[in-house]
């Protein structure tokens, strides 16, 4: 038997391809140009930014949030505290999410999560009729939350000495 026939074996030798999906697909491994860059309905580093504060903010809210179920159930010392501050937390990053949602809507942009595969979250968003999506690989979600909850509670605590 011939190697053609194995697994597919009436389509194994047949590859080809038409001279439309190739120019398609030359065109989209070509570097973005300026012009490209500059039309109105692409996203700006902004306003990718506010997209990714969208997706990450949620997921740090609900991260606190968990926290302050464990903090309430536990019998710790300082707990009044804990919840407190826990609490003023969870507003500044609540009020961030409101404005960055507000944002998002002012600029006509939505985000959507699509799936969740083994270690990435896959998120789509359309800009402007500008349609796109990008995934987050966990270990790096993990290290941007981080990030952020160590701001949150640097201005936390600024705030309120």
């Amino acid at each position: 038997m011939s190697k053609k026939l194995e697994k597919n074996g009436l389509w194994e030798s047949n590859r080809m391809m038409l001279p439309e999906h190739r120019e398609a697909l030359l065109q989209r491994r070509q570097p973005k140009t300026e012009q490209d860059m500059n039309r109105p309905n692409v996203p700006t580093q902004e306003e990718l930014s506010w997209i990714r504060s969208c997706i990450l903010l949620p997921i740090l809210l609900s991260i606190v949030e968990n926290n302050l179920q464990s903090i309430k159930t536990s019998s710790y010392p300082l707990k009044k505290l804990y919840i407190t501050a826990t609490q003023l937390l969870m507003d500044l990053i609540h009020s961030d999410l409101v404005k960055v949602k507000k944002l998002l809507k002012e600029r006509n942009i939505k985000v959507f999560e699509d799936e969740r595969i083994d270690g990435a979250i896959r998120y789509r968003f359309v800009c402007r009729g500008y349609e796109d999506s990008f995934a987050i690989m966990r270990d790096i979600v993990r290290a941007e939350i981080s990030v952020k909850l160590s701001d949150y509670v640097r201005v936390l605590f600024k705030q309120k000495r």
